[in-house]
């Protein structure tokens, strides 16, 4: 019916706040219904990313235990250490995802966004933790009873950017997995990211 293809336009209008921006989003779009080129192009760009995101896990192994380290106070300087170099990778993740093209994958503005908050979290994160191993290393008669470490504002400003980490780091993966299933790439589960 004819009334669907109104609705559907005056949608697109709200979208893109009236008449102005309607030329350019014709063009942008036009390509994509080329069929084969686009669907190459697609693929090529999930796989650029499923690279990214195979390094993304690769610090999380070290964080833990470095965070494990500063809680039982032990080994503070390599935690500290360890825990900077992750807050580093974390954000030279995003500087590369930022230099990475995914316009044609399905919800990439979502994905990127998500990917990016997650990331930036961690690293925020991490920082948080390295200065809580320099604080309970700075007084350790102060900071240690019975073997653990007293809980600081670093560490608890270090959880809130961890939660605030794992939930984008959720949205991501489901947003990942559909087009990992639609190239064929793998799947990742949101601690992987």
């Amino acid at each position: 019916g004819g009334n669907d293809l109104l609705v559907g336009f005056g949608g697109d209008d709200d979208l893109q706040g009236g008449q102005g921006d309607d030329n350019k989003t014709v063009a942008a779009s036009a390509p994509a219904s080329g069929g084969s080129a686009s669907t190459g192009a697609a693929e090529q760009q999930a796989a650029e990313l499923d690279k990214l995101l195979a390094d993304s896990g690769s610090s999380r192994a070290s964080v833990i235990s470095a965070v494990a380290d500063v809680k039982a106070c032990g080994n503070l300087a390599q935690a500290a250490t360890d825990l900077r170099d992750a807050a580093k990778q974390r954000t030279d993740l995003v500087t590369r995802l930022t230099a990475l093209k995914v316009d044609q994958l399905p919800n990439h503005a979502a994905l990127t966004a998500a990917l990016t908050k997650a990331w930036q979290a961690s690293a925020a994160a991490d920082n948080h933790y390295a200065a809580w191993a320099d604080q309970v290393a700075g007084s350790k008669k102060k900071s240690c009873k019975k073997g653990s470490a007293r809980t600081t504002s670093e560490t608890q400003a270090g959880n809130r950017a961890s939660g605030t980490a794992s939930a984008q780091k959720s949205q991501a993966a489901t947003l990942w997995n559909e087009i990992a299933k639609t190239y064929g790439l793998t799947q990742r589960q949101p601690t992987q990211l």
